[in-house]
């Protein structure tokens, strides 16, 4: 596994507890250092993943080991049919969507793919979703509205691809479009941001009628690097920036841009993926239990209450 930076001296309690183990299993002594260390490294590891910045926790949210959106649709869907193309230009693979089942529930799964390698990563383009990946989304939405499907929207994106291309093809129309028809799509729609949810391009597939955050994946309207280089012409001033963004999931909660914080293993979901499709699982079951319950006229009422009040001012 690869360890980040606050974790060096997690990584060095591991390397001697491993060298120990290999000398000698059978003799009391080392057997009783072992243990010794072991109680250290569990009290290490409460100190040092309870005291994280908010920066230490974006760089957690980017673990290249980190589960994305194929690894969820793996462990948490018995049933899982993919669905392509937008029906206008091409298929995007930066966004998987298609019909699914879970825990015996039928619904219509949309998410952001950045992919695990370099060949993936290219061929997903890096989770930048294009115009044509807004529109498969919303295709497969309103799919899942005529067969009255729930539908789960997989959040983790660095932002939508900014190239030349994709503004050619009608960007921010598709992002805007997106937000409207989500708006009043006449089925439950749960959202969970996974990992990174980045200004428009998490936005585009982000109207729910629940919003839902793992612990340590972050929300915002820009990245910190790009906050940083906007405010103080210095992208190295990432950390200043990710504390001043409040895009942690407690402060979204306290702002009511959320409506819930999915707990991950300690240090991460990367460290116990097993727990973290667990938990998702039994939130999306919960949540539909819930709004299924809902009629549809006082379901987008909620839905369309939940946005607008958001934002909070001042006058002077």
């Amino acid at each position: 596994m690869d360890y980040l930076p606050h974790e060096k001296q997690i990584q060095e309690y591991l390397k001697t507890i491993e060298h120990l183990k290999k000398q000698d299993q059978n003799s009391p002594l080392f057997a009783n250092e072992i243990r010794k260390l072991e109680q250290k490294l569990d009290k290490l590891k409460e100190k040092i993943y309870s005291e994280l910045t908010p920066w230490q926790r974006v760089q957690i949210c980017r673990h290249a080991s980190r589960p994305h959106t194929v690894d969820y649709i793996k462990n948490i869907c018995t049933d899982f049919q993919e669905l392509a193309g937008d029906r206008l230009f091409r298929e995007d693979s930066s966004l998987i969507g298609g019909l699914a089942t879970i825990d015996g529930i039928k619904c219509v799964v949309i998410g952001q793919e950045k992919g695990h390698d370099t060949e993936s990563r290219l061929h997903r383009n890096f989770g930048m979703v294009n115009p044509e990946g807004f529109r498969k989304a919303l295709r497969l939405m309103k799919l899942a509205e005529k067969f009255k499907l729930p539908i789960v929207s997989l959040v983790d994106t660095q932002g939508a691809y900014p190239g030349l291309e994709a503004e050619e093809r009608g960007q921010g129309w598709a992002i805007a479009q997106n937000l409207r028809e989500m708006a009043v799509i006449e089925t439950p729609i749960t959202v969970i941001i996974i990992g990174e949810g980045c200004s428009g391009g998490a936005l585009g597939i982000g109207v729910g009628d629940v919003v839902a955050m793992l612990e340590h994946a972050y929300y915002s309207v820009i990245s910190p690097e790009g906050c940083a280089a906007i405010l103080w012409k210095d992208a190295a001033k990432n950390s200043e920036a990710a504390a001043a963004l409040k895009l942690n999931a407690e402060y979204l909660l306290e702002l009511r841009i959320i409506d819930a914080i999915i707990k991950e293993p300690l240090g991460g979901a990367h460290h116990q993926p097993q727990v973290v499709y667990d938990n998702v699982k039994k939130f999306l079951v919960e949540q539909w239990e819930t709004l299924k319950r809902i009629p549809k006229e006082l379901l987008l009422e909620q839905r369309y209450l939940k946005f607008r009040t958001m934002g909070q001012f001042e006058e002077g």
